[in-house]
């Protein structure tokens, strides 16, 4: 099970080789995948998104849990952000990652490998 890091699905859709070859993996297996709902926010956010761009992420959303920033996230995401520093968008995407107990799918490792008890994979 994994979430996946908004820089990871924008390599994807990229074109990305390992990020490609790595995401068509889980799909085929058919894994629960997870995204934050600010992760969905970051991606329909880019200045430039073009139509195809938007059809692109409806259809990777459709295919994924979009987890709420509720109550419970809010607040690991608010420690996290406190005792690491990070950004808050990559706050809201680690707590994700930790209250669903999945494994963070990014290309920032070092964003996120100071936080106990998160489990990490370089897309």
């Amino acid at each position: 099970m994994y979430t996946l890091d908004t820089n990871a699905i924008i390599y994807y859709f990229k074109g990305d080789e390992d990020s490609v070859r790595i995401l068509n993996e889980i799909f085929s297996e058919n894994l629960p995948l997870y995204v934050s709902a600010l992760t969905e926010t970051e991606l329909f956010s880019f200045s430039h998104l073009t139509p195809r761009d938007a059809e692109r992420i409806e259809g990777l959303i459709r295919t994924v849990a979009v987890i709420p920033v509720d109550s419970r996230i809010a607040r690991i995401a608010g420690l996290l952000r406190r005792k690491y520093r990070l950004a808050i968008a990559d706050s809201v995407i680690a707590a994700t990652a930790l209250f669903t107990g999945t494994t963070l799918l990014t290309r920032n490792i070092r964003d996120f490998k100071r936080i106990p008890n998160l489990l990490l994979q370089k897309i």
